[in-house]
């Protein structure tokens, strides 16, 4: 890459990062993991079509920002107030569990790090970091947190990666080579809920493609160049994709490494923390677990911090564009609504926290499932905006199929799994 393409590449470097970091989260460490440890590599095809079906509408998110010069929820208002309104509905009724779960996670690893298990309770444990996020978060730190993101990325990259090829070298520890299980489709298999989490955020939930949009815009922002549509979109492929790509290898070290043994995952989220440390450990070799155990820390930390944020500022720019005095969404008090919801989301996941108690699972299984649940709506929201730009910045032939195979797959499991709840 020549010097002048790398000083541009690092300008607009960061929204798709942050997206991976959100992204390796939950949906990689827990999810992925249990579904090898589980189920071997029976539900690999689950997390590959997941990953390509569910593409088009996170790209959408950068996509529209650049060339509209404005976020996906400006675009909903301009598809009408109700589908605003609907999506302040949405985000109201997933943020508290999916920063519950995220935190729950992030906690588990802190636990870890620090050796805090028996000393302070992994509820004292949540509430002191979801402090830290929001203090980070009001004193205006965040550009450390998006900078110290690319640094443990890289280590939490290079570190699964040295774990997947070691493991792969050693062999598994039992057959889990049966690529494809026709009951675990059927609704009254115990594990078709799980199937519907697994995918709810594989790589994450749809809704938050909209944080793709305010994170592009705050990056041209920020750092103050007018980054082009083809910039944009190849920062964001990037982070997608090695996301995507590192989906199967958290994977494999479940299916290698515990699925066919006599060893469990853990319910609770600092045991299941030292599990999935356990995991490097023995796969890697007992010198790197600080190394694992900083990495996983950092980037679930970077993760409950992206959660605050994406959540505060979606809820942000709803609030002011629902106000009718104002209908470019301008207010002065923006500062203050984002102070209060970064406040109303800490409290509402602490209190979610403590009624799942240590059953880290139940609360992850939840969150995601609702996820996937109204991943149609805004994935259909997402394909009529960019078809409604300007035709030189519209998807091609190729990711307007992708999406319509998309909005099936979404829809249909989508539509299933409500009858499942319902009958």
């Amino acid at each position: 890459m020549k010097a002048q393409s790398l000083r541009i590449f690092l300008k607009t470097l960061g929204p798709g990062l942050l997206f991976a970091s959100t992204a390796i989260g939950v949906s990689h460490l827990v999810q992925s993991t249990r579904a090898g440890a589980d189920y071997g590599f029976a539900l690999l095809w689950a997390v590959i079509l997941a990953n390509v079906l569910k593409f088009p509408f996170f790209e959408y998110g950068s996509r529209y920002a650049a060339s509209a010069q404005q976020s996906l929820i400006d675009g909903y208002r301009d598809l009408g107030k109700g589908m605003l309104l609907l999506y302040g509905l949405i985000t109201l009724g997933t943020m508290f569990f999916v920063t519950a779960a995220v935190g729950a996670v992030t906690a588990g690893f802190l636990h870890q790090l620090f050796g805090l298990q028996g000393i302070i309770s992994i509820k004292v444990t949540t509430f002191l970091l979801f402090a830290t996020c929001m203090l980070i978060l009001l004193i205006g730190h965040y550009k450390a947190l998006d900078r110290l993101i690319k640094i443990v990325g890289s280590i939490l990259l290079t570190s699964t990666l040295l774990a997947f090829f070691s493991t792969l070298g050693r062999g598994p520890a039992a057959d889990p080579f049966q690529w494809f299980d026709a009951s675990i489709l059927e609704i009254s298999n115990p594990s078709f809920p799980f199937l519907i989490a697994l995918m709810g955020w594989m790589p994450t939930a749809v809704d938050l493609s909209a944080w793709n949009s305010l994170w592009t815009l705050a990056r041209r922002k920020e750092s103050g160049y007018q980054s082009s549509l083809k910039e944009v979109l190849r920062e964001f492929n990037i982070g997608y994709w090695i996301s995507a790509l590192l989906a199967p290898c958290f994977m494999l070290l479940g299916a290698y490494l515990v699925f066919g043994t006599d060893k469990v995952l853990a319910q609770g989220s600092a045991a299941f923390a030292g599990d999935i440390i356990n995991l490097y450990t023995e796969s890697i070799g007992d010198w790197s677990r600080w190394v694992i155990s900083a990495a996983a820390f950092s980037i679930m930390f970077g993760t409950c911090i992206a959660v605050f944020d994406g959540y505060a500022r979606s809820a942000q720019r709803v609030w002011q564009l629902v106000r009718p005095q104002n209908s470019k969404g301008e207010e002065s008090s923006g500062n203050s609504t984002f102070q209060i919801v970064l406040i109303v989301v800490g409290l509402g996941a602490l209190l979610v926290i403590n009624q799942f108690g240590n059953s880290l699972r139940s609360l992850v299984d939840l969150a995601t499932a609702i996820s996937f649940l109204v991943a149609p709506i805004i994935a259909f929201a997402n394909f009529k905006l960019v078809m409604g730009l300007r035709p030189e910045d519209r998807p091609g032939l190729a990711m307007r199929w992708l999406s319509r195979l998309g909005l099936v797959f979404l829809s249909g499991f989508s539509l299933v799994y409500l009858y499942a709840l319902i009958f």
